[in-house]
């Protein structure tokens, strides 16, 4: 039985990798910190874990025994992961950040985007991005897996294949991008709340995502010229889910692109490649951990759509981390995550 730790554990991420561990048939939380709400019982705090974690409390971090534990997942704000993972990782306890703090390979990368300089830039060298569609051999060897974001998930999947094949122009990429609320995060803010988000549809951060050089760096390790990407994210009025709309223009009118993407996805078990002319909806992926994707080229165009919905807490956060661990820790790829989507 694999022995986990959260830091972090009262947000969303941190509630939906309790939500997910509950059913892991190999592993079991054995620590959970919050500074604020230490002392509370889990299932006093979120009541949908009433009868999954009757004694689990959450800890003030200083108490909580995370080098005892062989996994310590970081459901924290940025810069949170990288003051504890060495001494956690000389323990031997594995470290999944589903922060930026091992993310972006070039720390000065990291400091721009962040606004802090990166404090142990010798594990971040050391670290693994984990994406597990592109990274799956060197994720079961790591010691450190920055786990991506929930908009680069989305984005990268879907271009991917198209990149790694060379058929599109990567000077002119573009990513329109939606989100769920709960994509913020857990916290009171004034264009999060119910009055401003509801009934309303925005863009924001148009200027520059901190996710904007995640995703680039990714899409650059597929192509064999750095790319140039457009990169629009909107907020949404639901809780959960991520819609990414993607765009290039092909360099060869000729492709067989649904069978490009069938092959590419093949054997993946967390990506769905769509029949043609499918149209995928966010409520097909909710509480699941599988990316959906559907290729487009409309009529008369040589502009490739593709199309590529998520769970921003699921795949594009908690469900993709217990993927990672699963593939650190010599489990089954799958195990815990195999629950199909909530419908309605």
């Amino acid at each position: 039985m694999v022995k986990v730790g959260i830091v972090g554990g009262t947000g969303y991420t941190g509630v939906e990798l309790l939500r997910l561990l509950a059913q892991h048939p190999h592993a079991e939380v054995r620590a959970i910190t919050s500074r604020k709400d230490a002392g509370t019982k889990v299932a006093d705090m979120f009541a949908s874990l009433r009868g999954h974690y009757p004694k689990l409390a959450f800890v003030e971090p200083d108490a909580a025994a995370l080098a005892g534990c062989d996994v310590a997942f970081f459901a924290t704000p940025h810069g949170v992961a990288m003051a504890q993972a060495r001494e956690l990782v000389a323990a031997g306890t594995k470290v999944i950040d589903l922060a930026a703090d091992f993310r972006l390979r070039d720390p000065a990368e990291f400091e721009r985007w962040y606004k802090m300089p990166h404090s142990c830039v010798d594990l971040l060298q050391e670290s693994v991005y984990g994406l597990p569609e592109v990274n799956r051999d060197a994720i079961r060897k790591a010691r450190i897996v920055g786990n991506p974001g929930c908009y680069p998930t989305a984005v990268q999947l879907g271009f991917l294949p198209l990149l790694e094949a060379g058929l599109v122009d990567t000077d002119h990429l573009i990513a329109d991008c939606k989100s769920g609320v709960s994509g913020a995060g857990r916290k009171a803010e004034m264009n999060l709340i119910f009055p401003e988000a509801a009934d309303n549809f925005a863009a924001y951060a148009v200027k520059g995502h901190r996710h904007l050089p995640e995703i680039v760096q990714g899409l650059n390790r597929a192509s064999a010229k750095p790319v140039k990407l457009v990169f629009t994210p909107h907020l949404t009025p639901m809780i959960r889910g991520i819609f990414a709309t993607l765009y290039a223009p092909l360099k060869d009118a000729s492709a067989d692109l649904q069978a490009l993407y069938e092959r590419r996805y093949a054997s993946e078990p967390f990506v769905d490649v769509m029949p043609p002319g499918a149209l995928p909806d966010t409520r097909s992926v909710r509480a699941a951990n599988v990316c959906r994707i559907a290729v487009h080229r409309p009529p008369g165009s040589d502009i490739v759509t593709v199309l590529a919905v998520e769970d921003n807490l699921v795949k594009g956060a908690a469900g993709q981390a217990i993927q990672n661990m699963n593939l650190m820790c010599g489990l089954p790829e799958t195990a815990g995550l195999a629950a199909p989507p909530v419908l309605p």
